[in-house]
């Protein structure tokens, strides 16, 4: 099976993507955000964890994407990436809808 998409990625403006709709197909829960959040906070001295619902459309096709973007300011975004794909597949693990 091919990916379409990587959970998690580093976007051109540094900040980081996590793709969590597309794998999870539902929001990230208020408690998940939290979750996250903390855990970056064992490497960084603080964090901005952003949830956002996209609407993506040209003339042919439009999708709904729900993803979190991670606000890395200062702190190299390869450093706090693992986690981010370390918390989005536990969360993906622990409860999805099938597509």
């Amino acid at each position: 099976m091919q990916n379409l998409a990587p959970v998690a990625f580093v976007a051109d403006d540094g900040d980081i993507r996590i793709n969590f709709g597309i794998f999870a197909g539902r929001e990230a829960t208020a408690a998940e955000l939290d979750e996250l959040g903390h855990i970056l906070l064992d490497r960084v001295r603080s964090v901005t964890v952003v949830a956002e619902n996209r609407v993506v459309l040209d003339r042919e096709m439009e999708a709904s994407v729900h993803q979190i973007r991670i606000e890395t300011g200062n702190t190299d975004p390869a450093e706090i990436l693992p986690l981010a794909e370390q918390w989005a597949s536990a969360c993906i693990a622990e409860r999805h809808t099938e597509i």
